[in-house]
């Protein structure tokens, strides 16, 4: 009997991915779309949502073109962006852009939910006040009435491109359960809408889908669509899961303890552990995971931006920059990374800034500092999280994303945080939860966390400078200090305990 294949899809902010895999993890074929961020100001970033349909079925030809064996596809499966959100009408089709995660318009909704109700966002949500789908949900209720009203529900990528893919109609738009701490709108331990948080924010529940778990199938790959991505029609969709949580179950982060560095668009760390705590400074989120039983404390910033931002301000390509980086001594400068704002602890008006420029430095100097400012704000997201889990040991970290070949921000991250950075015998971890979602939802996998860990296996690690250690130990501090200058006072305030 022909072993089944599985696709998974990565639905990104920069491209969307496809792969075709088979039981064992082998990647059989996988092809990348470009997409297109529209930046019409500091604050104002959209997709063009249909893109997102258009860039999976022809990575998803093209990925199974490149097999050779689509017939033997038995599900399918995408991730997605997370923190982002477009409406669709009746008809499953998007009558809005995707309000990006990284577009902060609605910085004054956020403001406004979180002096009504921010201490219960985040007990019931796991995440505090932020720029996400309950604030910008929000903001089209206000500053577009007609275009809300017309919304039949607001959808995440994922599960737009598995609508399309299934012809869902408005009435079976869905959103998994790893998606919901970014609601906003959510009582996420108990998997259900909050009209208590709905009511706070200004927004009806009937805008928002029903919600599923990861594994379940939705629907059916449609004729039409079927022909798009080069597949026979009929295969299951599941529903899929957030980027991160598919990353996660990809780089077989599924034990307590283990924690998964994300490094592309988002600059992503997250502890796995069992139980769902939420951190009421402001500072983590708390996601389920795609395992039952598992639970993500995570922050992240936006710090694959800044390599793709470095090449346009100092004029080299990145490459040549890195090299550069790598000849200079660390901690000569410092450098606050919230150049769009700062995602958490929220502070939507703050800026960047390079401190402490003299004449000896060069600009291998600049770019190391960009390098040491996301591995000082991975340190202060461990803090944080080791006191709101004291129980857990943290473990090495796993590195995932473009960022994670990167040798040189591997040793930083491992010297700043005082623990190894893991290397992993795979790619397209994303695309690969993804899959294993896929398998599950068939029937083909029964247990997801040890087909997971089997096949991400470890081909190196990168451990702690000592001398490293501490100058960083030394260094972060004058950096929170800095940033404690420089970054405005939490302009979403929590009510915490502390």
């Amino acid at each position: 009997m022909t072993e089944p294949l599985f696709v998974g899809v990565d639905v990104g902010t920069q491209s969307v991915r496809a792969c075709v895999f088979d039981l064992s993890g082998a990647c059989l074929g996988e092809a990348a779309t470009p997409l297109t961020l529209q930046r019409r100001g500091p604050d104002e970033v959209e997709q063009r949502p249909e893109d997102f349909y258009q860039a999976a079925t022809r990575s998803i030809a093209a990925c199974l073109g490149k097999s050779g064996r689509a017939k033997e596809v038995a599900g399918l499966a995408a991730a997605g962006q997370m923190a982002g959100v477009l409406g669709v009408d009746q008809d499953g089709q998007a009558i809005t852009p995707y309000d990006s995660w990284l577009d902060s318009r609605c910085r004054s909704q956020v403001e406004e939910i979180a002096a009504r109700m921010g201490h219960r966002v985040a007990e019931l949500t796991g995440c505090p006040p932020m720029v996400d789908h309950a604030p910008k949900v929000a903001w089209w209720c206000k500053e577009r009435p007609a275009v809300y009203r017309s919304v039949a529900k607001f959808v995440v990528p994922s599960a737009f491109v598995a609508g399309r893919l299934c012809e869902l109609g408005g009435g079976d738009a869905f959103i998994d359960t790893t998606h919901l701490h970014f609601s906003g709108l959510a009582d996420a331990a108990k998997m259900t809408w909050s009209s208590e948080l709905a009511d706070g924010a200004g927004v009806g529940l009937d805008k928002m889908p029903r919600i599923v778990r990861p594994t379940e199938v939705v629907g059916q790959l449609g004729r039409a669509e079927a022909q798009d991505c080069g597949l026979p029609p009929g295969i299951p969709v599941a529903a899929g899961l957030g980027d991160t949580a598919a990353g996660v179950l990809g780089a077989g982060v599924v034990g307590e303890g283990q924690l998964l560095d994300t490094a592309g668009t988002a600059s992503v760390l997250a502890l796995s552990t069992t139980v769902f705590v939420p951190d009421l400074s402001g500072t983590l989120v708390q996601m389920q995971g795609a395992i039952p039983g598992q639970w993500i404390s995570l922050a992240y910033l936006a710090g694959g931006d800044l390599l793709g931002w470095l090449p346009q301000v100092l004029g080299a390509p990145l490459d040549v920059l890195l090299e550069e980086a790598a000849t200079c001594p660390g901690g000569r400068l410092l450098f606050v990374p919230h150049l769009g704002g700062r995602i958490l602890p929220a502070a939507p008006a703050a800026r960047g800034a390079w401190v402490g420029l003299d004449l000896s430095q060069q600009r291998g100097d600049l770019v190391r500092a960009v390098l040491e400012s996301v591995a000082y704000e991975f340190a202060g997201f461990l803090s944080r999280a080791r006191a709101t889990h004291p129980y857990v040991v943290a473990q090495d970290v796993r590195v995932i994303g473009g960022g994670g070949d990167n040798s040189l921000w591997n040793l930083i991250k491992a010297s700043v945080l005082g623990l190894p950075y893991v290397r992993l015998g795979r790619e397209n971890f994303t695309c690969w939860g993804a899959a294993l979602v896929a398998a599950a939802a068939v029937g083909a996998v029964d247990d997801l966390a040890p087909v997971a860990l089997r096949a991400a296996a470890e081909v190196g690690r990168t451990w702690p400078d000592e001398d490293l250690q501490s100058l960083y130990a030394e260094r972060e501090q004058a950096y929170r200090g800095l940033v404690g200058m420089l970054v405005p006072g939490p302009e979403v305030k929590v009510e915490v305990g502390e």
